[in-house]
């Protein structure tokens, strides 16, 4: 099959039916575009699964608050649709910002508790945006896949939730997170950095080597853990902690002890450059 590019919501629903029709497995990898090698691992992961992979490239303005970067966000769909072409995908879902919020649009996805905790507290309208467009992704698409990165890891908690409560038929995949050679987790917006803040932004990652050894080491209690972190990355003048958090990967609430299961999260300013991290721990 020839990649198709569909930029209108009729026509990827017709061509989901088709594919649906002829007992096609699809699967979805949403993403805002400017794809880098973490995209490329969800693409593959996704492709061994189903029978036809779509991507939609979209860039969300409804999960960016006003100040925010939705205007300098990266594109470059031509780029987009090489690398998409490269990796065997099928489809390409290339909607208009008009074409997914008509004027008439009033309805929103909302999940609260889980989206008021960590990237909620300085993002507060962000995760009403996520839901509300994979919401739509879903509909439009109808995938029986779809693939979430762990860097976004409350992102994808909230989705499997969104699915679980309004009975998505959607199989929710979570693949790891992709790194530079330092550690660095791969994001769209590492290109924001300046060369100081880049070789400075892999300290969120070291932050959580320092976590990972020191359970190794023995030590659980959250409160030393967190402390040694902290101290880590404040050692780094660049670096402008947002948030560092230590709770349980289901409902996001503080855990006095580490064990199985626990989400550490951090988030952090290099300049106007906000970047996320985070383990769970097995």
């Amino acid at each position: 099959m020839t990649m198709k590019v569909i930029e209108s919501v009729a026509g990827m629903m017709e061509f989901s039916r088709q594919l649906h029709l002829q007992h096609q497995r699809i699967g979805l990898v949403p993403t805002m575009g400017y794809l880098h090698e973490g995209h490329l691992s969800l693409i593959r992961l996704v492709r061994e699964k189903s029978d036809r992979v779509v991507v939609s490239i979209f860039v969300n303005p409804s999960q960016f608050a006003p100040g925010e970067d939705f205007e300098k966000y990266p594109r470059d769909f031509e780029r987009d649709q090489s690398l998409c072409r490269q990796e065997g995908v099928d489809c390409i879902f290339h909607p208009a910002a008009a074409e997914m919020y008509p004027s008439a649009h009033r309805t929103s996805v909302i999940t609260d508790q889980l989206a008021d905790k960590l990237c909620g507290l300085s993002r507060p309208t962000h995760f009403q945006g996520v839901t509300t467009i994979v919401a739509k992704l879903f509909n439009i698409i109808r995938p029986d896949i779809a693939v979430f990165g762990q860097k976004d890891a409350q992102q994808s908690l909230i989705i499997r939730r969104m699915v679980s409560d309004l009975n998505f038929p959607v199989q929710i995949l979570v693949a790891p997170i992709v790194r530079e050679t330092d550690g660095l987790a791969l994001s769209s917006r590492n290109k924001y950095l300046s060369p100081a803040q880049r070789a400075a932004a892999p300290v969120l990652f070291q932050a959580l080597q320092e976590a990972e050894h020191l359970l190794q080491s023995g030590e659980t209690d959250s409160n030393k853990i967190r402390a040694a972190m902290m101290a880590k990355i404040q050692a780094v003048p660049e670096a402008g902690l947002d948030y560092l958090a230590i709770v349980d990967f289901q409902q996001l609430e503080p855990v006095q002890q580490i064990a199985s299961g626990t989400l550490i999260a951090v988030a952090a300013y290099f300049g106007a450059t906000r970047l996320i991290d985070n383990i769970i721990i097995a």
